[in-house]
């Protein structure tokens, strides 16, 4: 799995609407995008767009 932490790539396409409902679209397709390039990062870093 490409989303590493709390949350699972499963958990992030289970509750899709919740994330879209709760962070924005945008959020989401980070995350999906994390998930394509399988890039390990975490839910938070998707929704934060913090950079290291």
């Amino acid at each position: 799995m490409s989303i590493a932490g709390v949350i699972t790539t499963r958990d992030v396409l289970r509750h899709t609407a919740t994330i879209v409902r709760e962070f924005g679209p945008q959020a989401f397709l980070k995350c999906c995008v994390a998930i394509l390039l399988r890039r390990r990062t975490t839910f938070l870093n998707c929704v934060c767009d913090l950079r290291t």
